[in-house]
């Protein structure tokens, strides 16, 4: 799909022209143009990369190959700039989409092989405000990739909630089973973030510095912002990826604090039956010498130390404070 935003004196003029005319308004004075090829057809890459701007080989060849980590290339007519878009779901966790935005003096020409929200929002964007003025090409890839990271958004509210839920099993209610898998799982996506954003947070301070041709000096406050913000987005998830296991850390003191409660309780249980135990297996031996058995007295006697004997291993307890 190729949808074309046609500008005459920074003004939206032509949507959608026919691929035939793009030669001619290209060459016309005054006029701007951003063409957005979406999974294009082979005959859409050679008419609009090859033959219309006639792009370097090793451009069209990146784009049509994914490439793994953003980048920003230089050329004489162009800026060839590789972008990541990302989209999170509980199921599919994040996956990436490459942008390539390719920006001229008076063109941008945007590649997908899949369907992006960020590039489509900002196409709808300039369509409902025909009358917005646009003096160069790079506010619409600065409003692309302002899209891009507010995408980031939905995914870090997942993320936050995600640790709250782990942070309140493991101070109340939580297992080691379930929580130690999901502890695993929330560092594995926080460092996948963390990945996806610290080389493109990169290539936008590339572009902030006001050092690339074809970036306005007007534009590079606004890439200054969105770097800011691709730099908190990273430190947010470097926060959590720390709080988590600090929140696990917490859960293991407190499951070995009741442990040692366990084990306290059932020490003290069996410090307390140690008096019954040894008064009553040494009268239980049945000695032929032991006279006192013979004796009316000898019961209540022997019931008698052996209650204020436990009695009294119950008062050293207490005053230990291991019950």
């Amino acid at each position: 799909m190729v949808t074309t935003l046609v500008y005459r004196n920074h003004k939206l003029a032509v949507e959608n022209p026919p691929t035939s005319l793009l030669a001619t308004l290209r060459e016309e004075p005054g006029v701007m143009m951003w063409i957005d090829l979406a999974d294009p057809s082979e005959k859409h890459v050679k008419r609009v990369m090859e033959e219309l701007f006639a792009f370097h080989p090793l451009v069209i060849e990146d784009c049509a190959n994914d490439n793994p980590f953003p980048k920003l290339e230089a050329y004489d007519d162009y800026l060839h700039l590789v972008m990541h878009a990302v989209d999170y779901t509980r199921t599919d966790k994040f996956t990436t989409t490459e942008l390539d935005l390719i920006l001229g003096k008076n063109f941008l020409v945007t590649f997908h092989r899949r369907p992006l929200r960020p590039v489509q929002a900002a196409i709808d964007r300039f369509v409902r405000m025909p009358n917005r003025l646009v003096r160069g090409p790079d506010r619409f890839a600065h409003t692309i990739l302002d899209y891009m990271v507010d995408a980031y958004q939905p995914a870090l509210a997942e993320l936050r909630q995600e640790l709250e839920d782990i942070e309140w099993d493991a101070l109340h209610e939580g297992t080691p089973d379930d929580l130690f898998p999901r502890v695993l799982a929330l560092r594995k996506e926080l460092s996948q973030l963390r990945q996806i954003v610290r080389p493109q947070r990169q290539t936008v301070h590339e572009l902030s510095q006001g050092k690339a041709k074809f970036i306005r000096k007007a534009i590079v406050p606004y890439l200054r912002d969105l770097e800011e913000e691709m730099q908190r987005i990273e430190s947010q998830a470097v926060g959590w990826s720390d709080q988590i296991i600090l929140s696990f850390r917490v859960f293991l003191n407190r499951s070995s604090h009741e442990a040692s409660e366990g084990v306290r309780v059932l020490t003290s249980l069996t410090a307390l039956s140690i008096p019954p135990l040894l008064i009553g297996g040494w009268f239980g031996m049945n000695f032929s010498h032991m006279d006192v058995l013979n004796n009316n007295w000898a019961y209540p006697a022997v019931m008698g130390v052996t209650i204020l004997a436990t009695i009294g291993m119950a008062a050293f307890i207490r005053r230990r404070g291991w019950l």
